[in-house]
């Protein structure tokens, strides 16, 4: 992290096991907003690291994500992640309004009725796990496979395509500057392929997520194919993205810390609970996600922030801000529960956060269960971590049981 005329070059690249990110912590120390430059874009922008103002700020319908489409705004990767349809660039009343039809897929009513293909794909995986016997790696037998074949699965996607989907997102997700064009690319290729998806399930309908899309109405109004394909892409990107690192994270820490994995045990309520105070505490990416720009002048925490100015919010600030989770770098089970934003705040919070906690239980409920004696087959220090992407999270993680 160096300065130049109060602007701080952040390159967010830090990627030491699940160790906090020494640049955002010291960022948390500072008393008001920081102007900061980012790998790529066209300025500098301002960030916002305590819950309150990042609540604020994601809740602020003065502050507009849609407006930096068409920019070349500040971020970590060379090729913007987000199309201008994503549900992630959209500002209300337009967001709302596909919130509601999406989220008519995800209900915690409609993903309790997926659990049990849910646990059918994990269980699955762990019995290919089990026969071929130790040493084995788990991010390939479950974490890395698992939430890939979840949501492929629910979006009813032949299995066959399956692997080509994988790539797709990796490329999608790597921060070299040489991959920008194979970037631009898969995601155009991915795209076209769900529109052309969309298209076969409105001639022959299924049970996935596609087709209950289709079906989605709000009195008159419904998703059009173009919106319907790029949530589609959106639900690959956070499928993979997302929750393929927190179960390998979630993983690490209970191969790593054993005390922890007692209070899991304990059942159900206490497994979801004690997800969650994990969710809280591991760093689940590098730096930020997707800016917003203001509308108007806007004064926040003593900063006037003009209109036109980009501004980012950390949420794995938020998550350690001890104002509110006391102790906030020590995972406690016992804490008072204060939800968090490892899935986000306001109008851009996880549409699927049921679907996304149903795979993590099952993940993590699962291994707990079929493999009491699971163990670190190397070091804890001999663990690869990620370096090309965004993500925080082990390559590999070699256990023994």
């Amino acid at each position: 992290m160096t300065m130049n005329d109060e602007t701080l070059t952040c390159p967010f690249d830090f990627s030491r096991a699940l160790e906090f990110d020494p640049e955002l912590a010291a960022l948390m120390e500072r008393e008001s907003l920081t102007r900061i430059r980012l790998p790529y874009g066209e300025s500098d922008v301002w960030l916002v690291t305590d819950f309150e103002s990042v609540q604020q700020v994601t809740c602020d319908r003065r502050f507009s994500r849609a407006e930096i489409m068409g920019h070349d705004y500040p971020r970590l990767t060379p090729e913007p992640i987000v199309s201008r349809e994503s549900i992630n660039v959209m500002d209300p009343p337009h967001s709302s309004r596909v919130r509601s039809l999406v989220s008519q897929a995800f209900t915690q009513q409609r993903v309790d009725g997926m659990r049990e293909r849910i646990v059918l794909l994990a269980d699955s995986l762990l019995d290919d796990m089990e026969k071929e016997g130790p040493p084995a790696d788990l991010v390939r037998h479950l974490s890395d496979p698992f939430p890939q074949h979840t949501i492929l699965d629910l979006l009813g996607i032949p299995r066959a395509e399956w692997p080509r989907m994988h790539e797709y997102v990796h490329r999608l997700l790597v921060t070299g500057r040489g991959n920008k064009e194979a970037a631009a690319k898969a995601k155009a290729d991915l795209t076209a392929y769900f529109l052309d998806m969309v298209e076969q399930r409105r001639r022959t309908p299924g049970d996935d997520i596609i087709s209950v899309m289709i079906a989605a109405r709000d009195g008159e109004d419904q998703l059009t194919d173009r919106e319907m394909a790029v949530m589609a892409l959106t639900l690959v990107l956070s499928g993979q993205d997302t929750a393929t690192c927190q179960i390998s994270d979630i993983a690490y820490l209970l191969l790593t810390r054993p005390e922890l994995v007692d209070y899991l045990r304990k059942g159900p309520e206490t497994l979801t609970e004690g997800i969650h105070e994990l969710l809280r505490y591991i760093p689940f990416r590098k730096g930020v996600g997707i800016p917003r720009v203001a509308l108007e002048d806007v004064d926040l925490n003593g900063v006037r922030i003009r209109a036109g100015e980009f501004v980012h919010v950390s949420y794995l600030t938020a998550n350690r801000d001890p104002a509110r989770y006391p102790k906030p770098h020590d995972i406690d089970f016992e804490r008072p529960r204060a939800p968090h934003m490892t899935f986000g705040w306001g109008g851009h919070r996880c549409i699927a956060v049921p679907l996304a906690m149903a795979e993590l239980e099952v993940a993590v409920g699962r291994l707990l269960e079929r493999f009491p004696g699971l163990r670190l087959a190397v070091p804890p220090e001999e663990v690869r971590w990620d370096t090309e992407t965004i993500r925080r999270f082990p390559i590999e993680l070699p256990v023994t049981w």
